[in-house]
């Protein structure tokens, strides 16, 4: 496997996610089980087998209960530091204040969203976002329809195509940052509306198309299609990262 040379990440697990109760009552949208690991152990795990060395988690909600399960890292081969925001900061805001809790704040580092789990190879992300030359490359995944869509003959309807992929690109949540944006950050807010529309008016906002599996994890429905997909596709952690049994997700 290609190893990637950026070697540190950052993971936003601050949200509340009320749209996930009761999953996040007691607990936040990053330790929501998917087939009985939490979202944050998948991917904790992706970014050890791809050759990150430290990872700093950007928490809020119920933080504590993220660092009672994941501790210093070293049982997933890496280490965690924690950056613990004092009020809501916004997902902005959020990368901003834990960027400096970054082992090296002055190199290249990834950010996820803590509500994704995906297996695609960040050598060829890094690789791209390096040949690229811009300031921040986004995670590009396909768009899935919700819905059912008709398939039309003038105005018969020879059928449906239950939650066909469409010919659109996402935010995948997956992001490959240059330290230099981190002052562009709001100190509150979304990077997504405020950040991001000036470096894509500057051209310096690259998207990466993703080819390997990626799910966004939104609402209870996402909990029991993801864990189904995780265990038909080999990709549950062991046991001994299980919160949950797998059977009840």
């Amino acid at each position: 496997m290609p190893v990637s040379p950026v070697k540190q990440a950052l993971i936003l697990a601050g949200g509340q996610a009320t749209r996930m109760r009761p999953y996040t009552e007691d607990a936040p949208k990053a330790m929501v089980p998917i087939a009985g690991s939490p979202i944050i152990g998948y991917q904790l795990a992706w970014l050890a087998e791809h050759h990150v060395k430290s990872v700093t988690v950007s928490g809020g909600y119920k933080h504590a209960v993220i660092e009672e399960y994941v501790g210093d890292g070293t049982r997933f081969g890496l280490k965690v530091r924690y950056a613990i925001e004092d009020e809501p900061l916004g997902r902005g805001g959020g990368l901003k204040f834990a960027a400096r809790f970054l082992a090296d704040p002055d190199r290249p580092f990834f950010v996820l969203n803590g509500d994704v789990i995906t297996a695609f190879s960040l050598a060829d992300f890094a690789d791209f976002h390096h040949k690229q030359a811009g300031s921040v490359t986004v995670a590009l995944a396909p768009y899935r329809s919700n819905w059912g869509v008709a398939d039309l003959d003038g105005d018969r309807i020879r059928g449906f195509v239950q939650s066909p992929q469409l010919p659109y690109w996402i935010n995948a949540g997956i992001y490959l940052f240059t330290p230099g944006v981190v002052r562009m950050l709001p100190k509150k807010g979304d990077h997504e509306d405020t950040t991001f529309p000036r470096l894509a008016e500057a051209g310096r906002l690259i998207g990466y198309r993703v080819s390997g599996y990626w799910r966004g994890i939104d609402t209870v429905k996402d909990v029991r299609e993801a864990s189904a997909e995780v265990q038909a596709s080999g990709r549950m952690l062991p046991a001994d990262f299980h919160t949950t049994d797998p059977s009840i997700s």
